[in-house]
């Protein structure tokens, strides 16, 4: 393996409530797990990023009473892994939580999970960012504190890039919209939505790397919806708990991917319960089985990833400052603490760039 499959950048989007000031990048070697400090830029709560196509991107949200509704774009230089902020939008409501580029990286899509709506913004040759179209949900759920109104948590772009799913926490639906990658605009797709079971709270997607199957995890509900995927359409196959069966406490989880190879799924649950749960996944039917579930040696597990190689599942713990890194087993999925770990102010959001 040559040098630059070897090392990747990280990118860490944090809370600036604490310690943080803002991004950090790091250096991180997919044989040894090892890693190394290599830049930082200053941003207002940066808690969720996504990556240009092309890498020459990365947007931020700005999550936080003192910026109630924005997203950064920052440029990217891969030859010495530094960020530069370049510009600043409105998203269109309060308390963005979630972005996503398209796969043209002509679009972003924005999640505002206090405003309820969405927003979808054009990406200029130069990586700014133009006005935003919004969409605006309405409804409520059962949970009357959590579940008052639409509550957007976060936007996908479905692997063919002509569909965006919106999950609402608020309303117990994943939304789904038409998406023209010429126009921008999303319309309500044939199939508007699918509801999810009362009070589950549907927060993060992720689709199988073959696009047949999709994940939903469910942050109040603390489960896994299985569905198969086809043009647009979900059809459901399966619910699993995201927790292991002896657990009794209080549901709270937070995110959910699939390993390179699409043998496996991950899920991390918040505290109390503080831990990532690996499924294996069925490739004829995509549904899911239990192999084992990892203490993530902190406080409040939100976003984890799966390094490019496949080889290590890294888990960032907001509330005990620190980004724990786990040696991934490809045969059987299991999880095993290397002992490393990156000390970084209230980290959410992890995500990865090539070295150049």
């Amino acid at each position: 393996m040559s040098y630059a499959q070897t090392e990747h950048y990280l990118l860490i989007g944090t809370y600036t409530k604490g310690k943080s000031e803002g991004i950090y990048v790091y250096k991180f070697n997919s044989e040894t797990g090892d890693i190394s400090p290599v830049s930082k830029v200053a941003a207002s709560n940066p808690s969720y990023l996504a990556v240009s196509p092309d890498e020459k991107f990365v947007y931020a949200v700005n999550e936080g009473a003192d910026d109630k509704g924005s997203v950064s774009a920052f440029s990217f230089d891969k030859n010495t892994g530094t960020l530069k902020y370049i510009d600043k939008q409105t998203s269109g409501g309060d308390h963005p939580c979630y972005v996503a580029v398209n796969k043209t990286g002509k679009w972003v899509a924005v999640a505002n999970y206090t405003g309820g709506s969405f927003s979808t913004l054009p990406v200029m040759a130069n990586g700014t960012l133009g006005v935003p179209t919004t969409v605006q949900h309405t409804g409520s759920s059962v949970n009357k504190e959590r579940q008052d109104k639409p509550h957007v948590h976060s936007t996908v772009f479905s692997p063919d890039d002509k569909f965006l799913f919106v999950q609402d926490l608020g309303i117990d639906k994943i939304t789904i919209y038409s998406f023209n990658p010429g126009s921008g605009k999303p319309e309500p797709a044939p199939v508007p939505f699918v509801a999810t079971t009362p009070g589950t709270g549907p927060r993060h997607l992720t689709f199988s790397p073959n696009g047949k199957y999709a994940y939903l995890i469910e942050e109040m509900g603390g489960q896994i919806e299985a569905y198969k995927y086809n043009n647009g359409k979900l059809t459901h196959i399966q619910t699993i708990s995201s927790l292991p069966d002896t657990f009794t406490g209080k549901k709270w989880a937070a995110d959910i991917h699939i390993s390179p190879d699409g043998k496996f799924l991950y899920a991390s649950n918040r505290t109390p319960s503080n831990t990532v749960g690996a499924f294996k996944i069925d490739n004829k039917n995509g549904q899911l089985t239990p192999v084992g579930f990892e203490s993530v040696k902190g406080d409040v597990p939100r976003n984890f990833t799966i390094d490019p190689s496949g080889n290590f599942l890294l888990v960032a713990n907001q509330e005990t400052d620190n980004v724990v890194i786990f040696k991934r087993d490809k045969e059987t999925g299991l999880l095993t603490y290397t002992g490393k770990q990156i000390q970084v102010g209230n980290p959410v959001c992890l995500k990865w760039a090539t070295v150049k």
